[in-house]
């Protein structure tokens, strides 16, 4: 479990070819100090296990099915990502509940300035429509995000200059893809409601 608040940027700098997948070396710095063998780690989100440290970074897997359905499929050697270390008791909940679970990835079609903000319109598959409310969560590409506004394809957000300085935001560009979660409480909310209109069979 995370929070969406990206506590460092690392950088791709070896990729291992597996027979049933992937493995990056990411290069991170001393806020991924304590991370240890067996760590979970959201990469863009994406929740994967440390295999092996060193000391200027970690080991981490990536099986075929996880580069299929996200954006890690699309990095290379020098890709820079987001990483946030798994929550803990000891760790403010500063964002939303994030399980690093990504349910698809969506496509940046705009962005705008807005002052000293940039202002994203950003596509999304069709499953994540019940989801995606004005004002609620999203988790893009790890990052904890507030919706603007939605209609049927695409939603908007901000991205403050602190964001956009402290996570992979700052160099985002139109037409690429970002890894999307959408929030699990509304998730939990569908879900009931859906199982709530079914007819009660029990006698």
């Amino acid at each position: 479990m995370f929070t969406g608040i990206v506590e460092a940027i690392g950088k791709i700098s070896k990729i291992s070819e597996e027979v049933l997948g992937k493995r990056f070396f990411i290069k991170h710095d001393s806020a991924f100090a304590t991370i240890k063998v067996g760590d979970s780690v959201a990469v863009n989100g994406t929740c994967l296990t440390v295999t092996d440290i060193q000391f200027d970074g970690c080991w981490l897997d990536v099986v075929a099915e996880t580069l299929r359905c996200t954006n890690l499929g699309l990095l290379s050697v020098g890709s820079l990502v987001n990483l946030e270390s798994s929550l803990t008791l000891q760790k403010s909940l500063g964002g939303h509940i994030v399980q690093g679970h990504v349910d698809g990835t969506g496509t940046i079609i705009k962005i705008e300035p807005e002052g000293n903000a940039k202002l994203l319109t950003i596509t999304f598959p069709e499953k994540l429509r019940p989801y995606l409310v004005n004002k609620g969560f999203i988790a893009m590409d790890g990052m904890s995000l507030t919706v603007i506004a939605v209609t049927d394809t695409t939603f908007t957000l901000t991205l403050i200059p602190h964001t956009q300085k402290t996570t992979i935001s700052g160099n985002y560009t139109i037409g690429q893809v970002v890894n999307l979660e959408s929030d699990i409480m509304a998730k939990y909310a569908e879900n009931f409601y859906r199982l709530a209109d079914r007819p009660n069979h029990c006698h």
